[in-house]
Order: C-alpha cells, then structure tokens, then sequence
C-alpha cells in the first residue's frame, strides 16, 4: 500500500469532513425533527459525527454483530441513528427530537455520503457499470454423425 503525502490526507479529510457536513445538512433540512442553531454547531456536529464513525462505530458494528447478519445489514441504519442521537447530546446547537429523527436522518445521511463520495472520488464507495457481450458460438453442424456410444 503506498503512503500518501501529508497534504494529500489533509485534502481527503477535508473533503470527507466537507461531504459529511454537506449530508448532514441537508437531512437538517428534509427531516422534520433535526434541526441546528448555529453554521459552527453544524460543522461541529459533521466533525463530531465523522470522528464517531471512524473510531466508535467499528466496535459497535463488531459488537452488534449477530444483530447485523439477522437484520441482513439493515441493523447499521439503527447504529447511525444512535451516533446522530449521541452527537445532538454532546453538542449543544445541534438537535434531534427522538430515534425516528435520527433513522431517517441517518438514512438522508448515508444516501448523500454515498452519491457525493462517488462524485468526488473520496471513501471507498466505487460504482463500476461493464457492458459485455456474449461471445459468439460457432454454427452447430448437423450431420447426423453424432457421438457414438457403445454398450
């Protein structure tokens, strides 16, 4: 694996830290429920949120482990509506009003991060579309000389 200069980590974190602002205000906007009082309690809050999610939320994933496999995954909805909850308790000008707020902010959260992460080529997410095409099988001949099978 090849290190990266210490501009380059500085530029993929802003930028993640900036996409992650990027959904959690507009889940601000759409869910009725999350709400902020000040541009700093927003940035602080994405920042906060970004933090839990790097080193919180793996160990609760490994933690809710079989919950995850039951739930086919869905279950990472839950744990990202607890995070979001955990942020509006820590940070003062950033609101949730309750669980529901906060699973489909969560929601909001994780569709945007994914659509803007594939835009700017920042996190993990890579969505690839491959046109192939069958090759062609030559003609089949007919002429009554088959296999022949002895018994």
């Amino acid at each position: 694996m090849e290190e990266k200069k210490p501009q380059s980590q500085w530029k993929t974190h802003l930028q993640r830290w900036t996409v992650n602002t990027l959904a959690v205000l507009i889940a601000s906007n759409v869910v009725k429920g999350i709400e902020y009082d000040t541009v700093e309690g927003l940035l602080v809050a994405s920042l906060l949120l970004g933090m839990l999610n790097t080193f919180l939320r793996p160990v609760l994933l490994l933690l809710s482990l079989p919950l995850l496999i039951l739930s086919l995954g869905l279950f990472i909805l839950v744990i990202n509506a607890l995070l979001l909850l955990f942020v509006s308790w820590l940070v003062e000008p950033f609101r949730v009003d309750g669980f529901g707020p906060a699973f489909w902010g969560a929601l909001i959260i994780s569709l945007v991060s994914l659509i803007a992460n594939i835009f700017t080529g920042t996190g993990d997410s890579r969505v690839s579309f491959r046109r192939t095409r069958k090759k062609p099988q030559p003609p089949q001949r007919d002429d009554g000389q088959g296999p022949i099978i002895d018994v």
